[in-house]
This record gives C-alpha cells, sequence and structure tokens, in this order.
C-alpha cells in the first residue's frame, strides 16, 4: 500500500485542455474555471459551475455559535455567508464520456454566481451531444439543474444513460425534509428541480440498488446520508485512484466532520458516512474531489491525530 501511495504521489497532474503553445485556448477565459488531470488513463475534467453563497450556519447547524464563529474567523470567512464552490466533473474511460453531476443549471437570484455549467462545459471544448452517460450523487436541484436548462435535453443523445440511486428516485417521489435545516424557499426549489427532472427523464433512468460500474474504472456507490441515495464516484487506473465525493465531504468537515450541514436529509448518517469516507481517503492515499471544496477541488485527506488534515493538490499549468 505504501508503495502505491507513493507512486502516486510521483505522478504530476496533466492539463488535458487542447492548448496552444502559449496554454491558451480559443475560449480562454479570464477566470479559471477548469482543471485537468489524468487517473491513470482515465481523464478528468473538474468544471466550476460557479459559487454559491448560503449563510455561514447552514455548515454547521449543531454546532456552539462561539465556536463556528470562531472556526469561520480562523478561516478568514465571513461569519453572515460564504463562498461555496459548485464543481462537477467530466470523465472519459473506454471510449465514454460522462459527466458527474450537472450543476445549477440557470441563475437564481439567490444564487447570482453560479448557474455556469453548460457555458463552461463548452468552453472546455465538451459537447452534450458526445455524453453517453450522466452520473448523478443525488438530486438536489444543485446537481441536476444544468440538465434542466432548456434546449440542453435536446442536444443530448437519446440513447444518454443517466445512472441514479433507486433509494434515490424513490425519496424524490415524496421527499422528506422535516430533519433538514433547508429554508423553505429552497426546499420548494429542491422538490420541484426533482420532480421536472423526473418528469423529463424517468426513460432514461439506469437505477442501481448499492454499486454499478459505469466504464472501466468508473464506479458508483451509494452511501447514503446526505439523501438516501447519495452516492460517492471512485476512479481506479493502474496505482491511481480518485474519489467524487459529491456532498458527503465538506470544507469544515476536516476540522468537524461531526458538524451537520443543513441541506442533510439524514445528519447522523451523513456524519458516520463521512468519517468512514475520510478514513477511506486517508488509508489509500485516494485524490478527492468534493462539489463543494474550493476549486478545483483536487487534494488528499492525512490523519491530524483523531481528525484530519486537507493537503491540496499544486496546480500544473
Amino acid at each position: 500500500m505504501n508503495q502505491m501511495i507513493r507512486s502516486i504521489k510521483q505522478k504530476p497532474i496533466k492539463n488535458l485542455d487542447n492548448t496552444t503553445p502559449h496554454g491558451r485556448t480559443a475560449t480562454d477565459e479570464l477566470v479559471p474555471s477548469r482543471y485537468a488531470l489524468r487517473i491513470g488513463e482515465i481523464e478528468v475534467l473538474v468544471i466550476s459551475d460557479g459559487v454559491l453563497t448560503p449563510p455561514s450556519e447552514s455548515m454547521a447547524t449543531n454546532a456552539d455559535p462561539a465556536v463556528r464563529a470562531a472556526w469561520l474567523d480562523n478561516m478568514f470567512l465571513s461569519r453572515d455567508a460564504f463562498d461555496w464552490a459548485l464543481n462537477e466533473v467530466v470523465v472519459r474511460s473506454g471510449g465514454q464520456t460522462i459527466l458527474i453531476d450537472a450543476g445549477l443549471g440557470e441563475e437564481y437570484p439567490d444564487f447570482p454566481r453560479a448557474g455556469q455549467w453548460g457555458q463552461r462545459l463548452e468552453a472546455a471544448g465538451i459537447d452534450l451531444g458526445s455524453v453517453t452517460d450522466v452520473v448523478l450523487t443525488h438530486m438536489h436541484f444543485d446537481h441536476v439543474g444544468g440538465l434542466l436548462v432548456d434546449g440542453v435535453k435536446k442536444r443530448l443523445r437519446p440513447d444518454l444513460r443517466i445512472h441514479v440511486a433507486a433509494a434515490e428516485v424513490k425519496f424524490w417521489a415524496s421527499p422528506d425534509f422535516s430533519r433538514t435545516a433547508m429554508p423553505p424557499v429552497l426546499a420548494n426549489l429542491a422538490r420541484r428541480a426533482s420532480k421536472q427532472f423526473l418528469d423529463e427523464y424517468h426513460g432514461q433512468l439506469q437505477l442501481f440498488e448499492e454499486e454499478s460500474k459505469i466504464a472501466p474504472g468508473v464506479v458508483v456507490r451509494r452511501t447514503g446520508g446526505h439523501t438516501p441515495g447519495h452516492s460517492v464516484v471512485r476512479l481506479a487506473s493502474g496505482d491511481d485512484r480518485l474519489m467524487f465525493a459529491g456532498d458527503a465531504i465538506f470544507p469544515v468537515s476536516f476540522d468537524h466532520p461531526e458538524w451537520h450541514n443543513g441541506f442533510e436529509h439524514d445528519p447522523e448518517e451523513a456524519t458516520r458516512v463521512r468519517l468512514e469516507l475520510l478514513r477511506e481517503l486517508v488509508a489509500t492515499g485516494s485524490w478527492l474531489v468534493g462539489t463543494h471544496m474550493p476549486f478545483p477541488s483536487i487534494g488528499r485527506v492525512a490523519a491530524a491525530g483523531e481528525l484530519f488534515r486537507w493537503v491540496p493538490a499544486w496546480w500544473d499549468y
């Protein structure tokens, strides 16, 4: 195992964008919004959908307000609201092009800095018509919204496969928000988005119970917790590993894995899942990408006593 971890650490992250000799593309942006790497033979592209700005209390609904405020102060973050990245992933493996989650989709008044998934896919040279599979970690509105934008479905191939846990689809048929701290306006948005998604894409769903192999080296597995069907995607090729953890791990999770996120439908189970995944990441040396980790959200997890430490990757540019 130690040999494998050393092997991973010695491999630099390589940018896979089609660049000019000067490193720029024809659709280059002033603000970086994509970052590419290889996991063995698997190509990975992290895409930023922009930034959400939820209330700071939503990241730690069971925390003592003074302790939460001290953590925010220590991290130079606002006590009122904080920038929360929104990342999705494109994977190419075995001739398949796979989108993992689909972002917010459109601009909402409460989130004017997000909803740029489609534009940034295009800027990265990703043609929606080339996509063979979509994997959804779960069906919150900031994960399915890109698929609901006007005109997107027409651009997707008719044989597109959308992989999602059966438990997730069952949950959103009659969702329960009784244990979340989600504001009513966002809960209503989540209900509408999930219903619209199921209405529009029910014929393309590929449901799985616990685990499904999507492509060579690409496996999705249900964790539950955040939502009943929440899932993570693991990539493996050669000695390299990467986990896309969806909404199981947040920036505060390394210092306070016990803090409940306001969007979790089963906070206690979400905490158990979070600890299990963090321990796995420490043991394996796998790369981690998370939906709401700071872009480009590529790093590893190290032990820090009984807690954890986030070690972001050095950018390769």
